[in-house]
């Protein structure tokens, strides 16, 4: 495990907050100069704490009003089966995230769409013809809460 002093920590939490602050801003947050912030910044990228930025996009301002949380279990397994679905449904582009894991399915998928008419269209022409595609289990997501996290 990586060892993280109070300043980093705070440092972090601010980041999880507004990536997009500049060091100098960041510092009089936080009570240090902008070379000091800059500096631990680039410590905490350089030991990969800090994996890179997200943009954080309103999916409803942008015409995605409906996402479903699906749970993909693969009919069959093996190593080539799990690169060729792998490899498929990434280049889906509803397809905002995709989770290998372990418990009653493969995989877990979030799907953006306009409308569940347009997930359902998504759904059959797209994910449901995937190669290895067994069982699916939607999830529609009604609400959403951000949490700060471990750092929080």
């Amino acid at each position: 495990m990586i060892e993280l002093d109070e300043m980093d920590r705070t440092l972090l939490r601010e980041l999880a907050r507004d990536a997009g602050q500049t060091a100098g801003a960041l510092g009089r947050k936080i009570g240090l100069s902008q070379p000091a912030t800059w500096r631990r910044i680039e410590r905490l990228k350089s030991i990969g704490v800090l994996a890179g930025q997200r943009l954080d996009l309103d999916r409803e301002k942008l015409g995605f009003g409906v996402a479903v949380f699906l749970g993909v279990k693969l009919a069959t397994k093996g190593r080539v089966s799990l690169d060729d679905f792998e490899r498929a449904v990434c280049a889906i582009p509803e397809v905002q995230t995709v989770e290998h894991v372990l418990g009653m399915y493969d995989y877990r998928l979030r799907v953006v769409a306009r409308d569940i008419a347009d997930f359902e269209r998504v759904l059959r022409r797209r994910i449901m013809t995937l190669p290895g595609v067994g069982d699916v289990e939607a999830n529609v997501l009604l609400s959403e809460e951000r949490l700060a996290g471990p750092l929080g």
